[in-house]
């Protein structure tokens, strides 16, 4: 006998593991998201520049990156299930040793790599799970999942600060440690799909489909033949310069309304705020790309250029109201971003070389997560000004839709050169059962 997967339930206990997604979608984007809360603190103990301080973040954003493709060889050869819970062991782990304060390159390996490597197994794996639980109801199930993120941020800025002013810094992190331990238990809950069993007979035919499964997977890690498509290596710029400008803002919006002189908690309410218009950018942006109106690369270039423009504007705001409303609108569209830049790949690359795809644009866009907030921080040393952080990422996030304007266009121009070629196909079908009906019919 031999076994093999059911097809997806759609539905039934998926809901519970769209569930657990969602905490824990929490528990992982959602606590990076808040790294901004720590950034003065550690700063002012350590006595360093911001540069010196943004490589503990920068080196949490390259590892949630470069340990997708081990997280997927992982789920393959174990499950999403044992990954999950080890990606909760790893984060929690890195917490705790980082609330020792035993140096800034402590907090390096700490809450960068070991952090950074527990996230990344946990949040790749609750999201390859919801996708082998659902086919038809799959766009409903990752928005409810991923919306997690942005409702655990909304809770977690004024959570953060309040345990920072509670129980210093060193031990907010033990306390978020703890409660990133709970990623066990969501993992617990992602129960893998049963079995089911074929008869002997179709051993042979078993045996071919699961060689050509296997040979799949294995082609589905860095096929780096995509980087000979010229769309697809500017797609991959884009990813650089776009990631470059993504992680700047969270990390220095706080420092930036502190050196205004506000009060601790009104900037906490701004990432807050944030998180919320974050959420309503997804949910709006994915409903407008399923309408079809545009192409989801023209939607894409629109709403990159509007958060560049935003993050160029956003330091001329002087007091509290106006920093939320630019920092509103700065979620709101990066909520944009998000719902369609991983999509589109699909327009690019098609839809069996996705897996592909998605895995050198999460490896190699880390590259911009990694200098993007070190740069920002070594401006803000040599200026002594909150602000140039804010211009680099407006620049960064512009220059990087030159990018997918070209693109759009490389993809739009091959599909009007494959349409003749479709056609003609079609004909050729059509000719050929034509004359085939006309033999039935004589014979």
């Amino acid at each position: 006998m031999k076994s093999r997967k059911v097809e997806p339930p759609d539905g039934g206990y998926g809901w519970v593991v769209v569930m657990s997604a969602f905490f824990t979608m929490g528990l992982t984007a959602a606590v990076l998201k808040n790294f901004g809360h720590f950034f003065i603190e550690i700063q002012n103990h350590f006595g360093v520049q911001a540069s010196t301080t943004s490589w503990v973040t920068s080196t949490t954003i390259a590892m949630l990156h470069l340990g997708a493709p081990a997280a997927s060889a992982m789920t393959l050869q174990f499950s999403q299930r044992v990954v999950i819970m080890l990606g909760g062991l790893l984060a929690t782990l890195g917490m705790v040793l980082a609330s020792l304060d035993l140096s800034l390159p402590w907090l390096y390996l700490t809450m960068g790599i070991l952090q950074g490597t527990g996230l990344s197994f946990s949040w790749i794996s609750a999201n390859s799970m919801v996708s082998h639980y659902f086919v038809r109801w799959r766009p409903i199930a990752f928005a409810i999942a991923s919306s997690g993120e942005c409702v655990f941020a909304v809770m977690f800025s004024p959570f953060f600060k309040w345990l920072i002013d509670t129980y210093s810094w060193r031990g907010a992190l033990l306390i978020i440690g703890g409660l990133q331990l709970n990623l066990c238990v969501c993992g617990a809950l992602m129960r893998p799909l049963k079995k089911t069993t074929r008869p002997a007979q179709d051993t042979k035919d078993s045996l071919e489909g699961d060689a050509t499964t296997l040979l799949a997977k294995r082609r589905t890690f860095f096929q780096c033949f995509l980087m000979r498509k010229p769309e697809f290596f500017l797609y991959i710029l884009f990813a650089i310069f776009s990631a470059a400008g993504f992680f700047i803002p969270p990390l220095f919006l706080v420092p930036f309304a502190s050196s205004l002189g506000m009060d601790k908690y009104w900037p906490a309410m701004i990432l807050s705020v944030l998180a919320s218009a974050d959420l309503a950018g997804r949910l709006i942006c994915g409903w407008i790309a399923n309408m079809r109106l545009v192409r989801n690369l023209q939607l894409l270039t629109m709403v990159a250029t509007l958060l560049g423009v935003v993050l160029l504007l956003l330091p001329i705001s002087q007091n509290y109201w106006a920093i939320l409303v630019f920092a509103s609108l700065y979620g709101f569209l990066f909520g944009c971003v998000v719902a369609i830049h991983v999509t589109a790949i699909v327009d690019i690359v098609t839809l069996e070389c996705f897996d592909s795809g998605l895995g050198l644009f999460m490896l190699l866009r880390s590259i911009g997560g990694f200098t993007g907030p070190p740069a920002a921080g070594w401006l803000v040393d040599y200026t002594n000004n909150y602000s140039v952080a804010f211009y680099l990422s407006g620049v960064c996030l512009i220059v990087s839709t030159a990018f997918v304007v070209l693109v759009d266009r490389l993809v739009h121009k091959r599909r009007e050169a494959a349409e003749p070629q479709v056609y003609c196909a079609i004909d050729q079908q059509e000719d050929w059962e034509t004359a085939k009906a006309e033999s039935d019919t004589v014979t």
